[in-house]
């Protein structure tokens, strides 16, 4: 096999660029296999036009990535298949990539065609199809959002009917920086008939999320990668007819997005708007409007509509001082789909009035921009008079009356009333603490405290050179505190296994104070075996980590849950008496 490399330098850290020739030579009836390889991530790959060749298949995308000894090793490959059309010496010419900002060329290359041959040897190999029958797409709904508009992204596998999955896990998952991200559950992958590129294929839906740009700007929506178990047929027949399958193991990626976030236009943008972006409608309500005075009463100030409710603040209502309000309850009913969240969020306020007396609670504004409109709007409430007709005068302020907008001080009856004519005045007596009852309840105090003491320390004691007991209640201790989160999600599998992976990695990053959530299994494996941690322990806790990878795209029971909550705590409790 014949290999070009274009590197900038010769450092370890170089970009490469390559090309690989499956031969050199080969005849007209064989077919050629073409490869371009580079150790870091490109865009703008632009293929030579192969002329004198006809492309049977191609260009199929794999991307291969691992860490040895701490070193991240990266590999990006696109592929074709090729056949000859004419005699003589064909060149391929060159092919570009853009990596950093850069442009990188591979370098031609001259391939002897010959007459046909007997026996091919370049028949389509079991790789070679499933290249071609298996593609993982990433659909963006929008690629050109404001600044916390919502966009959905959709990961769909293709596989042509020519072939068949057995299995597929999923390699790295995208972590969708910058964004607020609320993922879709998928409950159970269904196969459904579509088109890829103007053929049919069946395809699975396996993730679905919603995201919201909390930057404006080019952002990046990272590529998701499955290892893929394919099932490809032979041309060879078993003993009774049937075709015989051959397995192989492929990863393929999404690919990596560009999303182009537009900032919210600043011409026309109101003081008091919050960063809500959709459509909504706005409202103040209140439970009643007639009461008596120490009586209690509901203010809602509710949003409700499409859009980032989850991710703006509620106006506050500006309310007379002589209402009582106490810390709003806030309440959400959002759901999200693909096409956002949904719902609304709301603020509910007690209020006790403390004097008779009518009080306003005057309008209040709330701004949103609406992206399909292009423009903010604001929504304003009715103000809203409450009535207080029993209870006791602020004779200090009146009582406050609208009228024409203006509150008007009034004096009720008596203007003494205030004063406290019978005191209800009682002599003053002088205690002494000599010789009373307080004064012998200390004098007894230290008799009593000293055998308490001694009968505590030794209790103390004993636990103290208890040191296996100790490390044992230690041990469940931490175990119940990272796992905790876990617990509470038993029953929902999407919950139950994030909130299981992040006990395990911060478990892990609080015992020995790095980042676990950058390594892959293989380097978390690597550094507990470092730690000298038993084998045992050590396979428990990767074989819980693939469970929680797995159980986003696989079927998992109550039961299953259950006994990975009761696993999580063994090994953390096993982990952190050797670690």
């Amino acid at each position: 096999m014949l290999l070009v490399v274009f590197s900038m330098n010769a450092q370890d850290d170089a970009v490469t660029f390559e090309m690989k020739l499956s031969k050199e030579k080969l005849g007209i009836n064989e077919r050629l296999r073409v490869d371009f390889t580079m150790n870091k991530d490109g865009d703008n790959f632009n293929p030579p036009d192969f002329e004198g060749f006809r492309v049977l298949m191609g260009p199929s995308q794999s991307i291969s990535s691992s860490w040895i000894n701490g070193v991240r090793s990266y590999s990006k490959t696109y592929s074709y298949t090729l056949a000859p059309t004419t005699r003589g010496t064909v060149t391929i010419k060159q092919a570009s990539i853009v990596i950093a900002g850069k442009t990188y060329k591979s370098l031609p290359k001259k391939v002897e065609v010959t007459a046909a041959v007997d026996k091919p040897s370049d028949e389509m190999t079991v790789d070679d199809v499933a290249d071609e029958s298996l593609h993982l797409v990433a659909e963006v709904s929008k690629t050109d959002p404001y600044l916390n508009e919502g966009l959905s992204v959709v990961y769909k596998l293709y596989v042509s009917p020519s072939i068949s999955v057995s299995n597929y896990q999923p390699l790295d998952n995208p972590k969708y920086n910058n964004f607020w991200s609320q993922d879709i559950p998928v409950s159970r992958p269904v196969a459904e008939n579509g088109t890829y590129k103007g053929k049919p294929y069946r395809y699975v839906v396996l993730k679905r999320v919603v995201l919201y740009p909390q930057k404006s700007g080019k952002l990046e929506i990272e590529p998701l990668s499955l290892e893929v178990t394919v099932d490809v047929p032979t041309n060879k027949r078993d003993f009774f007819g049937g075709r015989i399958y051959t397995q192989t193991n492929k990863t393929v990626s999404a690919g990596k997005r560009t999303i182009n976030v537009k900032p919210l236009p600043e011409k026309g943008k109101p003081v008091n708007f919050s960063g809500a972006v959709g459509s909504f409608d706005f409202s103040v309500s209140t439970s009643k409007t007639t009461l008596n005075a120490s009586e209690s009463l509901q203010a809602k100030v509710e949003v409700s509509g499409k859009g980032n409710l989850k991710l703006f603040q509620l106006p506050e209502p500006n309310l007379p001082s002589a209402l009582e309000v106490y810390e709003p309850e806030f309440n959400e009913n959002v759901r999200t789909t693909l096409s956002g969240s949904q719902g609304k969020v709301s603020n509910n306020y007690t209020i006790v009035p403390s004097f008779k007396g009518k009080y306003p609670i005057p309008s209040i504004s709330f701004t949103y921009f609406d992206p399909k409109a292009k423009t903010y709007k604001t929504l304003t409430s009715d103000e809203i008079l409450i009535n207080v007709k029993e209870g006791p005068t602020n004779s200090s302020i009146g009582t406050a009356v609208a009228t024409g907008g203006q509150k008007q001080a009034v004096t009720v009856g008596n203007q003494f009333n205030f004063l406290k004519l019978n005191p209800n005045l009682s002599p003053i007596t002088s205690n002494f603490f000599f010789g009373s009852t307080q004064y012998y309840l200390w004098l007894l105090l230290p008799l009593i405290l000293i055998p308490i003491a001694i009968i505590l320390g030794k209790k103390r004691e004993a636990i103290a050179s208890d040191v296996v007991g100790n490390k044992v209640r230690k041990a469940n201790k931490l175990a119940r505190k990272y796992l905790s989160k876990a617990k509470k999600e038993l029953g929902n599998k999407e919950g139950f296994y994030i909130a299981l992976e992040k006990a395990l990695h911060n478990y892990l990053k609080a015992k020995l104070k790095i980042e676990t959530s950058e390594f892959s299994k293989d380097k978390i494996a690597t550094l507990l075996n470092e730690k000298q941690v038993d084998d045992t322990t050590n396979d428990g806790f990767i074989a819980l980590l693939k469970n929680c990878e797995m159980a986003r795209y696989s079927p998992f029971s109550e039961v299953q849950m259950q006994h990975d909550y009761d696993k999580a705590s063994e090994v953390i409790s096993h982990l952190d008496k050797q670690l």
